[in-house]
């Protein structure tokens, strides 16, 4: 699930996308309205998160500007304007849903879950499956053949940035950043253990972690080719 996340708070947005990549969302980020605006023409993400007080163009005017070209993307609005007026007009603008700041982001998450049901039904909460290996949505919760598969929250966080794209390559740094967010003082090599430690407990089991040299790291099932 593609999410376009449009703030220009630096620091907001950084901690925001790797919350939401925790999450198994696929983050992307601009800073100003302009920007977002050729995004969503061009390459359309499944649900965009909307700062209202954005440099230049401001977030009502992209979505007006959205609505009146006939772009569907869901959107939900984030913003410190909090009063009833603020709000309503947000809505009337196009947007689908409103969330005042600060939030909670258990909120935020089910919110978008929210909007990308009403827009694909419930085909957005099937489970993700690789092989055998099954993550439910709803529970987080991953499921390796008949039996949960418990794992602690470093491996849990890589496993699931990693069947989010399975049979496709995820860079390392990436994954970095979503199992150790905010956490500069460990060393880059540390996600490589916790890589390790993941393929001893999938090993055998029909799905597999696999290295693919100066690109990252890769889940399939055992049948399927690698690319």
């Amino acid at each position: 699930m593609k999410l376009l996340l449009v703030e220009d708070d630096a620091a907001m947005a950084q901690a925001l996308r790797l919350a939401l990549e925790r999450r198994g969302f696929e983050v992307d980020h601009c800073g100003d309205g302009a920007q977002a605006l050729a995004r969503l023409r061009h390459t359309p993400p499944d649900a965009a998160l909307l700062d209202l007080t954005l440099p230049g163009m401001d977030g009502l005017q992209v979505l007006h500007r959205l609505r009146a070209e006939h772009i569907a993307v869901p959107v939900l609005v984030l913003t410190a304007r909090g009063a009833v007026g603020d709000r309503v007009l947000g809505l009337n603008a196009g947007a689908d849903d409103y969330l005042s700041k600060p939030f909670d982001l258990d909120e935020l998450e089910a919110r978008v879950r929210a909007l990308l049901r009403r827009r694909h039904g419930r085909e957005a909460e099937a489970p993700i499956a690789c092989g055998p290996l099954r993550l439910d949505r709803e529970s987080g919760a991953f499921q390796l053949g008949d039996a949960l598969l418990e794992l602690p929250p470093r491996e849990h966080a890589l496993l699931k940035a990693l069947i989010a794209r399975p049979g496709h390559a995820v860079p390392k740094e990436k994954l970095f950043r979503v199992v150790f967010p905010m956490e500069e003082h460990i060393q880059f090599e540390a996600i490589e253990v916790v890589a390790y430690r993941l393929r001893k407990k999938l090993a055998g089991a029909g799905v597999s972690l696999i290295t693919l040299r100066g690109l990252g790291y890769l889940l399939r099932a055992d049948t399927a080719p690698l690319p």
